[in-house]
């Protein structure tokens, strides 16, 4: 029978049934159609993303002032800020094993200024991955994820490695204020000044002084 003549055999509901039935499955092909091509979008902007690796002490977290306090609390001293100038942090402070090592140095560190919004607005235009070298303070592990979902809730736990060599992670782009991780990285490389790399020359890395600059160069 040709689909558009009816037959006279058939009840008037049969028509309307499966009438009906292919427009229900019209519609449901095309929901489907448009949603897949909504998700196939999406999954293509995801994965077009550059891989953007983000320090977090130095970077993230103010360890310096947080250093400054201890040592005046401990000495009464407060540091001169050229004295630091060129020098690691071991080197540079006197109590900082003691100090690296206390309860809570990771979980109250204070943030660098600029850092929630500007890490939130790179976070929009990259997949960022926070990266740590926690395992050199084994203690520091909870309190750097406690510390991260008070004050950088978008960022969420699938974005956050915690490691012992950073070398083992890959990327497009990487912000350390440590030349030592920035070395052996193949992309694009960007230090993050702070005083004990103050001296160096910029010769392979692109150097930022605060985070009001990454998001123009980024």
């Amino acid at each position: 029978m040709h689909p558009f003549l009816l037959d006279a055999n058939l009840p008037a509901n049969f028509y309307i049934r499966n009438v009906w039935k292919r427009q229900l499955t019209v519609v449901i092909l095309s929901s489907v159609i448009c949603v897949s091509g909504i998700f196939s979008v999406q999954l293509r902007a995801i994965f077009s993303m550059e891989h953007l690796l983000v320090d977090m002490d130095g970077v993230l977290a103010d360890v310096y002032s947080q250093f400054l306090r201890l040592e005046r609390e401990e000495t009464g001293v407060s540091l001169a800020p050229d004295s630091l100038h060129g020098k690691l942090e071991a080197e540079a402070f006197p109590h900082y094993e003691k100090h690296v090592h206390s309860k809570d140095f990771f979980r109250t560190a204070p943030l660098m200024p600029g850092s929630v919004e500007g890490l939130s607005y790179l976070n929009e235009k990259y997949r960022v991955v926070v990266v740590s070298s926690a395992m050199e303070f084994p203690d520091s592990l909870f309190e750097k994820r406690m510390w991260m979902a008070e004050f950088y809730p978008f960022i969420s736990w699938t974005q956050l490695v915690f490691c012992g060599d950073k070398s083992v992670i890959w990327g497009d782009i990487m912000i350390d204020d440590h030349p030592k991780n920035l070395n052996y990285f193949p992309g694009r490389k960007i230090l993050f000044t702070q005083p004990h790399n103050l001296l160096l020359p910029d010769e392979t890395w692109q150097r930022v002084i605060n985070w009001e600059e990454l998001p123009r160069i980024l």
